[in-house]
């Protein structure tokens, strides 16, 4: 990884596993794409940077993507992502926001998440969600509670064989 993780955060899930974790609160500042989903990440990068840079606040990772729309595989139309960088801890108070951009309280949350190595393409994301969609209908202890998302670990510089990300849904035990 080429930067710390947020105060609390879990390791990667590695690749090829599918894990439960638990995930503290966090603040990120984000920024909302809508448009075709594939896109999200390279049009949030510049805003995000700026905010981070301008504010003097440390670049962590995960870089995250939160796909908000029920069908995120349709390209034709339009899709809602929000695109976040993390803060290091939840305690950082920017000093300016852009218009562009949102700072964001998250609360603590379980997901369960799939461990990837290689490069981020949108065929790598839908495969890894439908797995996830599988390990649920085998588990039926959990249910989901939010969106998906994709936390990306890694540079644009590193070489696509050697970068890792998770793709995630919120869960939770249903309530008796």
């Amino acid at each position: 990884m080429s930067a710390a993780l947020p105060v609390g955060f879990p390791q990667p899930t590695e690749m090829g596993e599918i894990e439960v974790k638990q995930y503290p609160d966090y603040r990120a500042v984000t920024y909302t794409h809508t448009g075709e989903a594939q896109q999200a990440t390279g049009v949030a990068f510049n805003p995000l940077f700026q905010h981070i840079s301008s504010n003097q606040i440390a670049m962590t990772t995960p870089v995250e993507a939160r796909y908000l729309e029920s069908s995120p595989a349709q390209s034709d139309s339009p899709n809602t992502v929000e695109v976040s960088f993390l803060y290091p801890n939840p305690d950082i108070n920017p000093q300016q926001i852009d218009a562009g951009v949102k700072v964001t309280d998250y609360p603590a949350m379980t997901v369960v998440s799939a461990g990837i190595q290689g490069a981020y393409t949108w065929e790598s994301y839908q495969i890894n969600l439908r797995r996830l969609h599988d390990w649920l209908a085998e588990n039926p202890q959990y249910q989901v509670a939010g969106s998906p998302r994709r936390l990306l670990y890694n540079s644009p510089m590193t070489p696509e064989s050697m970068k890792r990300s998770e793709v995630q849904i919120p869960i939770q035990k249903p309530i008796s």
